[in-house]
């Protein structure tokens, strides 16, 4: 069977004058229209194509990425709202639909939201949903502590920000450990802190264990330094807003990766300024 919202490898089956026909060996086939048809194919040869359903529902192929897949999530952008719900930008011809059902409050248009790809049973369609939080679960966790994990910021709380985790688990940054601006639908990496008794997910956006953090600090100074013509304006005697604004990290891990390089005669340091030996 030919699965939409994903992408499917495909049989080049015949040449028609709308496109070329794919299918699969269950014998299903699917239309690939003429302005996604690659030059050169061979009757018989294989296409990678993303799968979705077209203005009538039919099933559709296309060689564009969309912005998002079946079971993941993404922050897109509302494009318009009608009597049915929002419709957001997701990259290909056919808008993609958040029934209003699915919004955690009205869309508006040309407002970004966090939306996860998901497919109704009944009717095969594919549309996006604004709760979130029905497609995450801590309940039994695919992590340990200390796992190197891929993460999306979700929202904004009190104490720091909410992330999804793994595309699965919902997690938390402390705001005092980050020393980089974040906003809302930021991918990056992260690793996991501590796993609480009620599997709570603390995150940390620094490589686990003293030597692993401060060699990501080492590099991110050598890399300022070598762009700066060897010469960083930054000092222990630095404020801390100086520090984050220009090096992206706390203080405190600053003064240990300067420490390091001293210690290993990259750098000299003088009153207001750090510089790179040749």
């Amino acid at each position: 069977m030919i699965e939409i919202g994903k992408y499917n490898t495909l049989e080049i089956l015949r040449h028609t004058s709308v496109g070329l026909y794919l299918g699969d060996e269950s014998g299903e086939d699917v239309l690939l229209p003429n302005k996604y048809c690659p030059e050169e194919y061979e009757i018989g040869g294989k296409l990678e194509v993303f799968v979705y359903r077209d203005y009538a529902e039919r099933k559709i192929a296309t060689n564009i990425d969309p912005k998002i897949k079946l079971h993941e999530f993404a922050f897109l952008q509302v494009t318009a709202v009608s009597e049915v719900g929002a419709f957001l930008d997701w990259g290909l011809e056919k808008d993609l639909l958040v029934p209003f059902k699915e919004q955690r409050q009205k869309m508006e248009q040309g407002r970004w939201y966090v939306v996860y790809l998901n497919i109704d049973e009944k009717s095969y369609r594919l549309y996006a949903s604004n709760k979130t939080d029905k497609f995450l679960s801590n309940d039994n966790l695919t992590i340990e502590e200390g796992d190197m994990v891929s993460l999306m910021a979700l929202s904004r709380s009190e104490i720091g920000y909410n992330v999804i985790v793994n595309n699965k688990h919902k997690g938390l940054v402390f705001a005092n450990e980050v020393f980089r601006t974040l906003n809302v639908g930021d991918r990056l990496t992260g690793y996991v802190k501590k796993i609480r008794e009620d599997n709570k997910i603390d995150i940390t956006l620094q490589p686990i264990g003293y030597e692993q953090f401060n060699d990501v600090n080492v590099n991110r100074l050598i890399s300022l330094l070598e762009t700066n013509n060897g010469v960083l304006l930054l000092s222990d005697k630095s404020s801390p807003d100086e520090i984050y604004a220009v090096a992206g990290m706390s203080k405190k891990a600053f003064k240990r990766a300067v420490g390091a390089l001293y210690k290993a005669g990259r750098v000299v340091l003088e009153k207001e300024k750090t510089i790179l030996k040749s």
